[in-house]
C-alpha cells in the first residue's frame, strides 16, 4: 500500500498525545525501581488496550462520525456517563501533563518559575488550538514524533555497557506502593482509553481535510502511531534500567526537580555536550502532549454536549478551551507541589475507568451503527473479550487489595 506522509495524521497525533507522562515520567520510574522488571507490564498492557484504540479510527473511517455519535446511538444515558466522567478526570490529566511540561521548561531555560511556565505553556497551547486548529496540530505532531522515536532509540544504544550484563528477570508488586505504582503505570500506557474517542474524532477531521482517506488506510495510520508509541515506552524504561537502576537515586516528587533528573539521565547517556539538545527534546515531547490534550478534551466535551442538549452550541469548542486552560492553572497553582500524587491519581482513575470505555467500544464496533464490512472479525472478537477480561481483573485486584 503507498501512502504519503500527508495523508498520514490521526496516528500521530495519537502518539503525541500518549508519549508524555506515560513515558518521559512512568516508563523512567518503573525502569529506575524495577529495572526491566516491568516490561511485562508494559507489552500486556499496550496488547490488551490496542483493539479498543483502534476501533476509534476505524469506526469513524467506516461512518464518518466519531464514536460519541455512536455512544449517542447507545443510548442518552450513555453520553451523558461519558460527559460526568470526562468532567471529573480532565482538569487533573490535563494539570498532571502541564506540570511536567513546565518543570522541563524551567530546567531547560533557567529562568522563571513552574507557576509562570504553567500559565506561559498554556496560554500558547490555548493559542496555537484556537488560530491553528487541526491543521497546526496534524503537522506538528509528524515533525515531533519522528523527532522523538530517532532520538530516543540512538540513547538506548549509547546507554548500553557491553560489559554490563543485562537482567530482564520479571516481577510481580506485592506491597501496596509498588502495586499502586503498577497499576498508575498501567493505567496511562500507552494512553487513557478515552482517547480513542479524540482519535476518532481527530480521523474524522482528517477526512474533512483528505476526503480520499480510506478505512484502510486510516487504519495504517493508527497501527505506525501505535507502534511507535510502544517502541519509545521500551526505550523510555530501558533508559531508566540501564542508567538509574541500582544507582539509589529515586525520582523527585517536584516538578523542576524531576525534569533535571530527567534530563541529568540522557546527557549521562548522551554525555554532557547534548544536555540542552535533549532538554528541548523532552521539552518538545510534553509541549506536544500538553497540547493535543488541551485540544482533545474541548473538542469531545463540545461535542458531548451538543448531543445531550441536541443544539448546535456555536464556539463550544472554545468555550470548552478556555475552561480547560483556566481550571487547569487553578488546580496547578493549589497542588504545585503534589506532582507525583497529581499524576497518579491521574492515571489510576484512567485505568479503573478503562473496562468501561472498553466495553463501550466492543458493543459499538460488533452492533448495527457499524458497516457490517467494518466490523471486527472471529479472531478479534475474541481477543477483544480476553482483553475486557484482563482489564476488570486488573480494576478488581486492585480495589480489592485496598480493602
Amino acid at each position: 500500500m503507498k501512502l504519503s506522509l500527508r495523508k498520514l495524521g490521526p496516528g500521530f497525533i495519537f502518539a503525541g498525545a500518549a508519549i508524555g507522562v506515560s513515558h518521559l515520567v512512568q516508563s523512567t520510574r518503573a525502569g529506575a525501581d524495577f529495572g526491566f522488571g516491568l516490561l511485562w507490564a508494559l507489552l500486556l498492557i499496550n496488547a490488551v488496550k490496542y483493539p479498543f484504540f483502534e476501533y476509534g479510527p476505524r469506526y469513524a473511517a467506516s461512518t464518518g462520525e466519531s464514536l460519541l455519535e455512536g455512544y449517542h446511538k447507545m443510548g442518552r444515558g450513555v453520553i451523558i456517563a461519558y460527559f460526568v466522567l470526562t468532567f471529573a478526570t480532565m482538569f487533573t490529566i490535563q494539570t498532571a501533563v502541564t506540570i511536567v511540561t513546565a518543570g522541563i521548561a524551567t530546567s531547560v531555560f533557567g529562568v522563571g518559575s513552574v507557576v509562570g511556565w504553567t500559565i506561559i505553556i498554556t496560554v500558547i497551547c490555548s493559542t496555537i488550538l484556537i488560530i491553528g486548529r487541526y491543521k497546526a496540530l496534524d503537522l506538528l505532531m509528524k515533525i515531533v514524533v519522528i523527532g522523538l522515536t530517532l532520538s530516543t532509540i540512538i540513547a538506548v544504544l549509547l546507554a548500553i555497557d557491553p560489559a554490563e550484563p543485562i537482567t530482564i528477570t520479571q516481577l510481580l508488586p506485592s506491597d501496596v506502593a509498588s502495586l499502586a505504582f503498577l497499576i498508575a503505570f498501567m493505567g496511562w500506557m500507552p494512553a487513557p482509553l478515552d482517547i480513542s474517542i479524540w482519535h476518532s474524532i481527530w480521523t474524522v477531521e482528517k477526512k474533512r481535510v483528505n476526503p480520499d482517506i480510506n478505512p484502510r488506510q486510516s487504519r495504517f495510520d493508527f497501527n505506525v502511531g501505535y507502534i511507535t508509541t510502544t517502541v519509545i515506552a521500551i526505550g523510555f524504561l530501558a533508559l531508566g534500567a540501564l542508567v538509574m537502576f541500582g544507582s539509589g537515586a529515586r525520582f523527585s516528587a517536584g516538578g523542576s526537580d524531576f525534569a533535571n533528573q530527567l534530563i541529568a539521565m540522557y546527557t549521562n547517556s548522551l554525555g554532557d555536550s547534548a544536555r540542552l539538545l535533549i532538554g528541548i527534546a523532552a521539552l518538545t515531547t510534553m509541549f506536544s502532549t500538553t497540547l493535543t490534550t488541551l485540544d482533545g478534551s474541548p473538542r469531545v466535551m463540545s461535542r458531548a454536549t451538543e448531543l445531550i442538549s441536541g443544539t448546535t452550541i456555536k464556539r463550544g469548542y472554545v468555550i470548552w478551551l478556555l475552561i480547560l486552560a483556566s481550571g487547569t492553572i487553578l488546580i496547578f497553582l493549589l497542588l504545585l507541589s503534589e506532582m507525583r500524587l497529581l499524576v497518579e491519581i491521574a492515571t489510576i482513575l484512567s485505568f479503573l475507568t478503562a473496562p468501561f470505555y472498553a466495553i463501550l467500544n466492543y458493543k459499538l464496533i460488533c452492533g448495527r451503527n457499524t458497516p457490517e464490512n467494518a466490523r471486527p472479525g472471529a479472531l478479534l472478537r475474541v481477543y477483544s473479550l480476553i482483553s475486557i477480561l484482563i482489564l476488570l481483573g486488573f480494576s478488581g485486584w486492585y480495589i480489592s487489595s485496598l480493602l
